[in-house]
């Protein structure tokens, strides 16, 4: 039993999608295509603005602290979590408290460290989901439009310099980050997430998710996941002593 919850836990964390797969090609600079990224960059910038623009991308330190109900199609029974999330620049501190597998995942700048089994760790929220728009225009950070099974939808996909990437989907009227999912693999299994904002919340000028559902599909599983904060809070100092690792 305890390997089930394992293996829902360590997927589970707020905005996070990890891929391994090469970048897509580059456009080609024909005046057509240029157009075309040109638009895409614009609708980025769109997105960047809508959640709070150059208040977001200055964000100097964030802490989000809330609750998590999850299901699995393996054990129907909702189970109760709690979660807590501070990221000051590059460094962050996961946790995801429950009564079978808690999981602590800390990154001083440098190392990280995990208490799962077998080292293994989650990918830096930093590089993917959520996480990427403060990123847009920054060097590296590649706009690309989304898949041809996705061309209905008004978004974005957005790539970091790592190759990771996450598929925006935004909202028409607002321009703001209604979804998104990305295929990302761990322990060798892939896995498919999509996440649903359910409701934002606006903190000092940023506008942040502050209610969602993500669902992942494992190979063995499906995972449902609600996640509410029940406090937020930025640009609040943050004492180097909790990245620390012993």
């Amino acid at each position: 039993m305890k390997k089930i919850f394992t293996a829902i836990f360590i997927t589970l964390f707020t905005f996070t999608a990890f891929a391994q797969e090469k970048k897509t090609p580059e456009l080609k600079k024909d005046s057509k295509k240029s157009k075309a990224q040109k638009s895409l960059s614009d609708l980025a910038e769109k997105a960047l603005k809508a959640h709070g623009g150059d208040k977001l991308r200055k964000m100097k330190s964030l802490t989000m602290i809330g609750e998590v109900d999850v299901t699995a199609s393996v054990f129907q029974q909702e189970i109760p979590a709690t979660f807590v999330t501070i990221f000051a620049g590059d460094k962050y501190r996961l946790e995801i408290n429950n009564p079978f597998q808690p999981l602590k995942q800390t990154f001083d700048g440098q190392r990280t460290y995990t208490n799962l089994d077998n080292g293994f760790t989650l990918p830096s929220p930093n590089q993917q989901g959520f996480w990427l728009i403060p990123k847009i225009g920054d060097e590296g950070f590649e706009i690309l439009a989304l898949p041809e099974d996705k061309k209905k939808k008004k978004g974005f996909r957005l790539v970091s310099p790592l190759g990771d990437f996450t598929d925006f989907y935004l909202d028409k009227k607002t321009n703001q980050v209604k979804g998104w999912d990305a295929t990302f693999y761990s322990n060798r299994r892939m896995v498919t997430t999509s996440v649903e904002v359910d409701k934002l919340k606006e903190i000092d000028g940023i506008i942040l998710p502050e209610k969602y559902a993500q669902r992942f599909d494992l190979q063995q599983m499906t995972v449902w996941a609600e996640f509410k904060a029940t406090e937020i809070v930025v640009n609040k100092e943050i004492a180097d002593e909790i990245f620390q690792i012993k």
